[in-house]
């Protein structure tokens, strides 16, 4: 359940990433291993019932997308996703908007931001 909920999620523009920090980092580490595979679970919770389910995601949005769309999309998506696949019914689907991504982020280093001052 928490694969179909994880790729319904990433199949929506605007989705950099799912799971926290240390949960994206763990996954980099995991990535570098030979042989190993992306978790597509990652930030992803699912509680399940004999009828229903609920899922919890974790994301991180690329800058400049509008959240309250963005999180709409994927509602809708992760919700009919796991519904045709599974016949449950899903009662919840719970977002939290952990991180911003910049396409910077990976290019800033400390010693840059050092170098630099706020105010001249």
């Amino acid at each position: 359940m928490e694969k179909i909920a994880g790729l319904a999620a990433r199949e929506i523009n605007g989705v950099y990433a799912l799971g926290g920090g240390a949960a994206r980092i763990i996954g980099a580490v995991r990535d570098r291993i030979p042989g190993s595979k992306a978790s597509v679970s990652q930030g992803v919770s699912v509680e399940v019932g004999e009828r229903q389910a609920a899922v919890d995601l974790y994301i991180v949005v690329e800058y400049g997308v509008e959240i309250g769309e963005l999180t709409k999309a994927i509602r809708r998506n992760v919700i009919n996703s796991i519904e045709r696949m599974t016949a449950l019914e899903v009662t919840e689907v719970n977002i939290v908007v952990g991180d911003v991504h910049l396409d910077t982020d990976e290019d800033d280093t400390e010693d840059d931001k050092s170098d630099q001052t706020r105010v001249q």
